[in-house]
Parts: C-alpha cells; structure tokens; sequence
C-alpha cells in the first residue's frame, strides 16, 4: 500500500473517532494492488472492518494519480443515498487535506428518481390534473382526513412547485429531495426510460434534470450508482455511466439478485389494456380494438394455463402472449410518424414495449425462465427472468474495468467459490483472474455470542411453524426478557410467533412486520429496549441493532429458497444438468448467505453479546449442515436449550441493571 493512500485511510478514519484497523489496512492495500494491476478482487469484510473506507482511499488515491474515473455501484437506492452523504464527504476531506485536490463525485440514479419538466410543464402522459394548491394544502388535507383523490392532487402540485424551483436553482430534482409524497403523485412528475421521447423531440432537452446528472457524471472522478443501474448500463451498450478503469461494488452477496431484478420483466392484461386506451385516440377503429381485445385474450390465456414455469409452446397463455405481440407489432406501425406530437411519442414507446415484452415471453427462449405467478389484489401475470447473469457480468462489466466485489458475506460453505460462480468468476479463470481475500472481523465471535440449534425440535414442516416451535420462541424471548429480533421464513410464521408470545410472555412488546412502516418498528425496537421486532426478509440485511436491544437473533428456519420458485428451479435445473449439484449451488447458496446476513444482526460492535437461536434441527442433522453453519460467524455453538436459556437470563439480568 502506497504512504499516500495509508495517509487518506488513517485521516479519514480518526474524522470519524476510530482507529485505523489491522482488516482496514490489508482490504485498502489489496484494493489498490487490483486497480493498479486491472484485476478482480472478491474482500470480505466483516462487520465493523470499516470497508467503505477501506476502499474509498484506495480508490479515489487511484482515480486522481492516473486519472481514470471509478464507479461505486451499492445494492439499493437508500444505501448509495447514505454512502454518498456519510462516508465518501469524509473521505473527500481526507483526500485533500492529504493530496491537496479535492475529488469530485457525481451520482447516478435512474430515469425514474428525477422529474420530468415535460411532464410538469406540458403534462404530457399525464393521467389526471390536479387543480389544488401546494404543500400547505397537502399537509392540512392530511390533517383533516380528506380523500385520498385530494390528497393526491396536493402532492402533485406541491412537486410541481418544487420542481420549478429545482429548475430554477439548478437542482437535480432528484425523488429523495422532493416534499413528502406518494409513489402515485411522483409518477405525475416523472417518466421511466421508456416513456421518455428523448433529447431530439423533448423542447426541455437543455433543462433535463436526468442529462445534466449524466453530464454531472462525466466531469466526475467517483461515480456512485446501484446495482440495478449497472445493470441498465451494461444492457444497453455503456449508454447510462460513463467510462471508467475499476468499479467496486459494495454488498456484493446482492448483485445476482439486483442484476436478475433488473433484467426481469411482467406483462399483465390490466398494463395492455392501459396502454391500449391510451393508444386508442392514434389508432383506427379496427387496430385500437384488436389491441383491447388482446388484454382479454391475455386474461383468457392467464385462467387457462397452470401456475408456474412454461416450457411448452401449446399452452394458451403462450398464444395470448402471440395475440399481444402481433396486435402491438400493428399499433407500434400505426403509431409511426407522429411528428412533434410528444404524446403520441410516448404512446408508441409504451406499445412498443407491451410488443417487446409478449414477444420475449412468447419466444421460451432457452436463456430466459418464463412462468406464471398469481398476484393477491390484481391477479394473474406472466413474468420473464434471465436463466443466468454469468454472461452479462463477464461481458458487460467485468471485462471492460478492474472489478472490486465486497461485503461483509462474500464466501459460502467457507469458500469464495460458490458466490464467485454466481457471478461470473470458474476457479482457475484464465480469461478473468481474480482472487479472494477475507481480511477478518474485529469482532471475537466466539467469545460475544452462542449460536443455539434446536437440535431436538421436529424438522420444519410446510403447514407453518408448529406448537413446539412456538414454545421454544416463547422460552427464548422470556429468557432474553424480550430484546428479540425473530427473523422468520413468511409473514404467516411471523404473525403466528407474535400472537403466541404476547399471549404466553407477559409484559413482553412484540412488534411484528406489517404493524406500521418498517423504520417505524424498528425506531420504537431501538428505543424500547425490552421489546421484540419479529419480521420477514426486509429483516434479514441491511437492519443495524447494536447493543442490549438485541440480545437473541431467533430464526425459525433455514431460509432456502421456495420449492415452488421457478426461477430457482431452472437454476437448479441447469446446474444439474451441466453435471452440478443444483441443490448445493442454488439453494444452499442462497440459503447460506441469508444465514449469515441475518445471524450476522447479533454483534455489531466489540461490547456486544447475545445468541443467535435457530430452530431447524437440519442445521447439525442434514448432511448440508456443515456447509450452511461454515458460512456463519464463529459462534461459539450449543444444541443445548439451557446453556442457551442461561446465557440470555444472564445478559438480561446484567442489561436491566445498566443505568
């Protein structure tokens, strides 16, 4: 590691009151050796290593010594939001007062993040109007519980005023920073990419809040962005980021899902029938018909074909799905040559992309996994994902820069092998080199926490967690004098645990997902030291519940995938049929990840101690065992439920005595 990116490292740690790490140090020095040599680097760093700037210094030391931008690509939009007004203003700081330049960082989101000024100013694709006015107006139709209808149109204006305003200063009008809203009132203020008539039609080209982020990115030496927006990017031929020589993405256990996510499209008849009313003003009689009439034939197709994966090309929906292309195909022709009429423009967008989407579907390609799902409030939808993202992270993104991939859970089974396959990198890969580097965690696992498997409880069943599971939820959380966070594998189990130990366990709060708005739980389960969070997925990553709060991480059972998951079902599929274990490189992957992201919730920093309690006896019982309990923290482990029971009556006991 060179002494200018050591200097920026320990500077922008002590801004922050820490010390410089052993773990810090080793990820930043192998950070920088892979930027400087062009090659792949997987680091694990554990909770409390300090990764972001571990490869912040490194990298923006990089970018300024050879001049070459660097891309910073996070899971979600509120992880890029908070690296981008936490950790990276401080790492700039370092980087100046070391280097005398100040870095300059940009950040990219999607089309849909930012206003539209063709939409605000011309209302063009607009639905409704809003003929109300500002903020003022919202906040006290709120107060007065007024229609949901008025409420809206407050909003709308209130964005409206607000995007003037952005204009006017020079803004971004960036979604984050606009007054409060609904997702309803932000969709009359902005386009997603399809929608957009772009910058040779629209008259607000000049203005265009998304172009200016883009040129924003362009005259930057960090570039902050998503996963999903990578994606994007690489799907469309580097159009959306600009050229860059290393990209780090930060929560790399979630790419796979991101990059599936973003590839993934849903074509349902209420989004054909939609677009098709609005097509209808630019169409004749007989081809705006035949359009409405294919969101029925779409419907029909839906009712007569069986849930799940459709590999077989008689199967009705199949010919629905034909039905749409071919009447899209006919409106899409029509709709041509509409000249400086914008909403015509955006009419033939959407059209085109119901044609785009029933004609992939329709096709079964063997790349792509097609299926059926069954949605609670609007029913039946087609849904297509790719098989795999292996070619498209080689190709489109890993080929074109040094990649730097990171987490706090990057290896499974005790081997980075099985997530680099998911992502693109063969052991012994010639073509793409890379290697794996665990730098540790700060945090001695086995002397903070226990990790408790309920070897003696039945093996979870399909029909919901059972009587003797929720018993021992119950023993648990009294043990712990609440200070549980129960991460269960559906809303039902979750649901059914809470019910029972706010029957069972007096004086105990259980908070359960679905009460209120998740920041609000888990707010009131900070705050309320005796009281438990139970939940589901959302759970799982991302919650950070350090101290006596959370004495017990309960999971009810190991999370593998859904046996009924087409998705994971091709994958495996696949797998085994190149001659694989698709159990082990599918499911069991999937599974260990979340395993360790969520038992990963107990010890958040060096004074923290507790028990992480699993209640699937297959964790010591099933051959696969070793494999999923290798992707854990090294708790010190028990199948002994007092040894358990102690430990937490001890630490509540010693947590009701702190002042």
């Amino acid at each position: 590691m060179t002494n200018l990116v050591r200097q920026v490292l320990d500077a922008a740690v002590a801004a922050v009151g820490g010390e410089t790490r052993t773990g810090q140090i080793d990820m930043a020095q192998a950070v920088g050796q892979a930027m400087d040599d062009g090659s792949n680097l997987l680091v694990q760093a554990g909770t409390g290593t300090g990764k972001s700037f571990g490869y912040l210094a490194p990298g923006l030391v990089w970018s300024i010594t050879t001049g070459q931008r660097l891309v910073v690509a996070t899971a979600t939009l509120a992880l890029q939001t908070q690296l981008a007004t936490k950790d990276i203003p401080v790492a700039l700081d370092a980087v100046e007062s070391v280097m005398g330049r100040r870095p300059v960082v940009a950040v990219v989101k999607g089309r849909a993040n930012y206003a539209c000024l063709l939409r605000v100013r011309d209302g063009v694709g607009l639905e409704q109007e809003s003929l109300l006015d500002g903020v003022e107006i919202a906040k006290q139709l709120r107060k007065s519980g007024a229609s949901a209808e008025s409420v809206l149109g407050a909003e709308v204006v209130a964005l409206r005023e607000w995007v003037d305003e952005q204009a006017a200063s020079g803004g971004l009008a960036d979604r984050d920073d606009a007054p409060r809203h609904s997702p309803k009132a932000w969709s009359q203020v902005a386009v997603g990419a399809r929608e957009c008539v772009g910058g040779q039609k629209c008259p607000y080209v000049g203005e265009c809040f998304v172009e200016e982020s883009r040129r924003r990115a362009f005259e930057a030496d960090l570039v902050v962005t998503n996963h999903a927006l990578l994606a994007v990017d690489a799907m469309q031929g580097h159009s959306v980021l600009p050229e860059h020589g290393a990209v780090v993405i930060d929560e790399a256990h979630e790419l796979v899902d991101r990059v599936t996510g973003a590839a993934s499209q849903e074509l349902s008849p209420q989004m054909v029938e939609r677009i098709a009313r609005r097509a209808l003003p630019y169409l004749d009689d007989e081809r705006g018909v035949t359009l409405l009439d294919a969101a029925d034939a779409l419907e029909q197709g839906l009712d007569e074909s069986e849930v799940g994966r459709l590999t077989d090309n008689a199967a009705p929906v199949i010919d629905a799905l034909r039905i749409v292309a071919a009447a899209a195909r006919e409106a899409v022709a029509s709709l041509k040559g509409g000249g400086d009429d914008l909403e015509r423009a955006q009419t033939q967008a959407g059209v085109q992309e119901i044609f785009d989407i029933a004609d992939r579907m329709a096709s079964l390609d063997v790349d792509d996994v097609v299926w059926l799902s069954e949605r609670e409030r609007f029913g039946r939808q087609m849904v297509v994902a790719p098989l795999d993202v292996v070619t498209l992270l080689r190709e489109r993104v890993f080929a074109d820069a040094a990649a730097v991939l990171t987490s706090a859970t990057l290896t499974v089974g005790g081997s980075f092998d099985p997530l680099a396959e998911r992502i693109g990198f063969r052991a012994d890969d010639q073509e793409l080199p890379w290697q794996g580097l665990d730098v540790g965690s700060p945090f001695d696992y086995r002397a903070q926490g226990i990790c408790y498997v309920a070897r003696d409880l039945p093996k979870p069943g399909r029909d919901g967690i059972g009587d003797e599971q929720l018993s021992e939820v119950a023993e648990l959380v009294w043990a712990a004098g609440g200070r549980t966070l129960g991460l269960f594998a559906s809303q039902r189990n979750a649901e059914a645990a809470a019910a029972y130990v706010r029957r069972e366990v007096p004086g105990i709060t259980v908070l359960c997902q679905g009460d209120a708005q998740l920041p609000e739980l888990t707010r009131q389960f900070i705050e309320e030291p005796t009281t438990c969070l139970f939940g589901t997925l959302s759970l799982w990553q991302g919650v950070d519940i350090p101290g006596e709060t959370c004495l017990l991480v309960l999971i009810d059972k190991i999370p593998f995938p859904r046996p009924d998951d087409p998705l994971m079902q091709a994958r495996q599929a696949a797998v085994a049929a190149s001659g694989g274990n698709g159990f082990m490189a599918v499911a069991a992957t999937q599974a260990g990840l979340l395993l360790a992201q969520g038992s990963g919730r107990l010890i958040r920093r060096a004074s923290d101690r507790g028990v992480v309690a699993i209640l699937d006896p297959r964790l010591v019982t099933a051959r696969y065992g070793s494999f999923l309990r290798a992707s854990m923290p090294d708790f010190w482990p028990t199948t002994d439920r007092e040894v358990a029971v102690s430990a937490l009556r001890r630490l509540a006991e010693t947590a009701d005595e702190t002042p």
